[in-house]
């Protein structure tokens, strides 16, 4: 249903209740405001002079309505997608089994049954580009970035997934974002509310009117009496001015508890998009950094732990740009969890919104992390490593 429409069904229904009959009065109207009274109630979004009428009935329920930014016509956000074609790339993904799995040098090293020149440890985030496939004596293979070839049973060809995020042809006035998973409305800021009816879907872009801690949970109301709970969205909200510490007109805005990226530019927001950052333990750090280095395609691999459990391997990861030690901003081609914590630390995007931040960004550019809800640890200790 267009925004429009949602409109018009509104007003119709509030118009519709305010000329039900009433067993009792709904209103009390004392001798001061018998004038008013007199004069019949407002109308729906009419500007009439003050005591000229009672604000009663539709126009005092749009007045409401109004008080948390929810106004007929609604807010605009003017902005496009980031063009589809920068998620476009020049590789082929492959996922590798979670088994050890052996690489050979040459295709001759496989028909002589010759040892493997190395071995991919188990582990369950081992990704390789595909170049291309041959067939040995031992059956079918792959050759991936490194060279080196791989069983064609071991792995399996990805689809890459992909987000857009939204880059403005004027400043928001408003805070917006999307939801993070398919989740039911509900009518009040409580889990036992009754259901709306409404069912908001994964990336579904919405408008965010007001939010209420209720026994220790935040929800936000994205609609006339409409609440879902704040973890299933994440929100952009727009701040102009230079953080702390920044001392450029230009940067990137890296909010942790939103899992939402922003970049500001002469004071104006150009671009915001979904990311997923570091999960416990791995957290990606608060604090100001500058981009130090760019790089279009490179592997990323290693682990933190000591049993090497968190072993990851990538091929070909795009769009990189490292900005504090090994943690960087960059595509995730195998991540299909933005919005939520799902990284080593780094800060992933999609294909295409890090194709565009990497194009519009510049070594040297500030870039500001911050936590607003206060989670994230501060203690160095956390940081001494970072990766994908």
């Amino acid at each position: 249903m267009s925004y429009q429409a949602l409109q018009t069904i509104i007003i119709a229904s509030l118009l519709a209740a305010s000329l039900l009959p009433a067993k009792t009065p709904v209103y009390a109207v004392t001798s001061d405001a018998s004038s008013s009274a007199d004069a019949g109630l407002c109308l729906p979004a009419a500007d009439e002079p003050p005591g000229s009428c009672l604000m009663a009935g539709p126009a005092a329920r749009l007045q409401d309505l109004a008080a948390v930014g929810i106004t007929f016509p609604g807010p605009q956000i003017y902005a496009s997608p980031t063009p589809i074609e920068l998620a476009q790339i020049p590789y082929i993904y492959g996922i590798v089994s979670n088994e050890e799995i052996p690489l050979y040098r040459s295709l001759e090293d496989i028909n002589n049954e010759e040892d493997p020149a190395r071995t991919l440890i188990k582990s369950l985030i081992k990704y390789v580009s595909l170049i291309k496939k041959e067939t040995t004596l031992k059956g079918d293979y792959y050759q991936i970035a490194t060279d080196e070839w791989i069983k064609a049973d071991q792995v399996r060809r990805v689809a890459v997934p992909n987000f857009q995020g939204l880059l403005f042809k004027e400043n928001p006035e408003i805070t917006f974002g999307w939801v993070l998973d398919q989740v039911p409305g509900r009518s009040a800021p409580d889990y036992l509310a009754p259901e709306t009816g409404t069912v908001y879907n994964r990336f579904q872009r919405v408008i965010f009117y007001d939010s209420k801690v209720v026994d220790n949970v935040e929800w936000v109301m994205v609609g006339p009496d409409e609440w879902l709970e704040h973890r299933y969205t994440a929100r952009v909200i727009p701040s102009f001015g230079r953080p702390e510490g920044v001392p450029s007109d230009k940067w990137i805005e890296i909010n942790l508890y939103e899992q939402v990226l922003s970049a500001y530019e002469n004071g104006n927001l150009v671009f915001a998009t979904l990311i997923s950052s570091g999960v416990y333990p791995f957290y990606t750090k608060p604090g100001v950094f500058q981009i130090y280095k760019k790089l279009e395609f490179d592997p990323m691999s290693g682990s933190f732990e000591l049993d090497k459990s968190d072993y990851y391997y990538l091929e070909n990861v795009p769009y990189i740009m490292y900005y504090d030690d090994a943690r960087a901003i960059h595509g995730a081609y195998w991540q299909s969890r933005l919005g939520y914590q799902n990284s080593h630390g780094c800060v992933n995007l999609s294909v295409a919104d890090a194709h565009w931040i990497y194009n519009w960004a510049s070594e040297g550019d500030f870039v500001y992390v911050h936590d607003p809800s206060g989670q994230t640890p501060t203690d160095p200790e956390f940081y001494k490593g970072g990766g994908y």
